[in-house]
């Protein structure tokens, strides 16, 4: 077997009795791995699949206060949401950035155009007026500000701000888990839980690795079932009874050619009344969402999601062609676990937030954590370390910072290295940033092995892939620390290739090859092939 970072891990994990396993690897395993594991715990954390390969893969890479939960006049989780969106915006300047929503209300809708502005107001008071203020628009303002929104039946808007991720929401999952490695952590993907039971005062969790076959255990002394939406089966399986349990709202996106210039997300009621958004990706945009009830995680996209996002995208902007399922560069379906107590399905799901729920078994040492957002995450980190100390597990370092960028000072310095050997004259002109700018945000201190690299071979900042935005030093990077067992993990996760670039230019791109000869060596070919018999597949069922 070829040693890598995630074998060794593998082999880690049934060598010793944890503190506490963490199952499932999307926002809040993520979240709890790096919390605890920085406060002095010893941590596994195991996925079936990839980091952040579910729901934290799928999001509409929005860190939002929660302004729509006003008309459910849920006030304490906007003030309690926005909260955490000033705190992710402070801990993580370079990724969380505001961004000004331009919304459009229809004539007829349920509430005056002035009352919804109004409201944003109340939003921005309770966001405690760190973000630029809201403004009314009239139809002819909203024109102005963006001609390219369809004014007819328009009876006027607002403008508001909240915050965005400018990578992807499964990059800034991994930096939690990467995160955790640093403080120790034993994390492994594509690390599958098949059962789990208490034996003297432990929990024996049996494990089978995904890529090699080979079944083993893993023990410790807590449990944290962290699978997002697949919390009910887990604990179904292990038999640990709750009184929450999920609601599924199925949520697609399709990403198309950049539709505007202006750096806005543009905000509408669909036609059937749930709220629609076109947000800025760079070079493309991101349009959706679907809102729609499922009975599983089990999802994917149809027809139906397509024509419903395009005609309404065709409708509100002023299109010349319009969209068409040609237009689709990439998609983005997952859905959104709503928490609920109780039993049958008669809570108004549409209504139900996307608050989180950690829900504990004290005499059998568990946690699970029931829905959630990446706006919240932070909460989600420090309150499972609060939990497992009731657990009766040491928490050593109980009150230590786990969370944020750097230091300015190390900014600084990366920024004065950076330039001292040209690395922003090294740019693509075709990328929207600076190769500094980038490095920086996306790979912390962990950048100035980049600066490195290129002092030792220039062309260690060349792209491999046309418009990419990845550099052969930041492929080189992921082979070493990120766990890149697929090539799809690098592709879809770690980076936002596929979301960017349209899947044929990625199978035909010249430098693909050379991209898995240094992810996976020998490897190279037989995970080429897999990649682009999958994209294959997946461009028949779009076409």
């Amino acid at each position: 077997m070829v040693v890598t970072l995630r074998n060794n891990n593998v082999e880690k994990l049934s060598e010793s009795v944890f503190d506490v396993l963490i199952v499932g690897g999307g926002i809040n395993g993520a979240v709890s791995a790096a919390s605890l594991a920085a406060r002095g715990v010893r941590v596994a954390l195991i996925d079936r699949g990839d980091f952040a390969g579910g729901v934290s893969s799928n999001s509409s890479n929005l860190a939002w206060g929660g302004i729509k939960y006003l008309e459910s006049h849920e006030y304490l989780l906007v003030n309690k949401l926005c909260g955490s969106r000033n705190r992710l915006m402070r801990a993580y300047p370079s990724t969380v950035k505001e961004i000004r929503f331009l919304t459009t209300i229809q004539r007829g809708f349920r509430f005056p155009p002035f009352f919804v502005y109004l409201g944003s107001v109340l939003y921005w008071m309770m966001g405690r007026f760190v973000t630029q203020a809201p403004r009314y628009r009239s139809a002819r303002g909203i024109e102005k500000a963006e001609p390219i929104i369809n004014i007819e039946t328009a009876a006027g808007g607002l403008e508001y701000s909240d915050c965005y991720l400018y990578d992807n929401d499964a990059r800034f999952v991994f930096n939690f888990i990467r995160k955790s490695l640093n403080y120790g952590c034993i994390a492994a993907n594509y690390v599958e839980s098949t059962d789990a039971r208490r034996s003297q005062d432990q929990w024996i969790t049996s494990a089978r690795d995904a890529i090699s076959g080979e079944r083993f255990e893993i023990r410790s002394k807590a449990l944290i079932n962290a699978c997002g939406p697949w919390v009910d089966l887990e604990n179904s399986r292990i038999g640990e009874e709750t009184e929450y349990r999920h609601l599924f709202s199925k949520g697609v996106h399709l990403i198309v050619d950049r539709i505007t210039d202006n750096q806005r997300v543009l905000t509408f009621f669909a036609s059937d009344g749930r709220l629609f958004f076109l947000i800025p990706m760079g070079p493309k945009t991101c349009i959706g969402t679907t809102d729609t009830q499922v009975q599983s995680p089990e999802v994917g996209v149809t027809d139906e999601d397509r024509d419903f996002i395009l005609k309404n995208a065709n409708a509100l902007l002023a299109l010349d062609p319009p969209l068409t399922r040609s237009s689709i560069i990439a998609e983005r379906v997952g859905v959104r676990p709503l928490a609920i107590s109780g039993e049958g399905d008669a809570a108004d799901w549409v209504q139900l937030s996307r608050k989180h729920v950690i829900e504990a078994d004290e005499r059998q040492q568990h946690l699970s954590i029931f829905g959630g957002k990446l706006t919240d995450c932070i909460n989600v980190g420090d309150e499972v370390a609060k939990w497992v100390e009731r657990l009766g597990v040491e928490v050593p370092r109980l009150t230590n910072r786990w969370y944020g960028e750097p230091g300015e000072d190390l900014h600084k310095e990366f920024m004065l290295q950076a330039r001292l050997i040209g690395l922003d004259a090294l740019t693509d002109p075709s990328s929207s940033e600076p190769l500094s700018e980038r490095f920086w945000r996306r790979y912390g201190e962990s950048a100035f092995g980049l600066l490195e690299s290129i002092r030792e071979n220039e062309h260690g900042a060349e792209l491999l892939i046309e418009n990419a935005e990845y550099t052969r030093c930041e492929i080189e990077l992921a082979a070493r620390r990120e766990m890149i067992v697929k090539l799809e993990d690098f592709m879809r996760r770690r980076s936002k290739i596929e979301q960017v670039v349209r899947r044929e230019d990625i199978v035909n791109a010249p430098g693909l090859l050379e991209a898995c000869e240094i992810l996976f060596g020998n490897a190279a070919q037989e995970r080429l092939q897999e990649y682009r018999d999958a994209l294959h597949g997946n461009v028949q069922s779009v076409t």
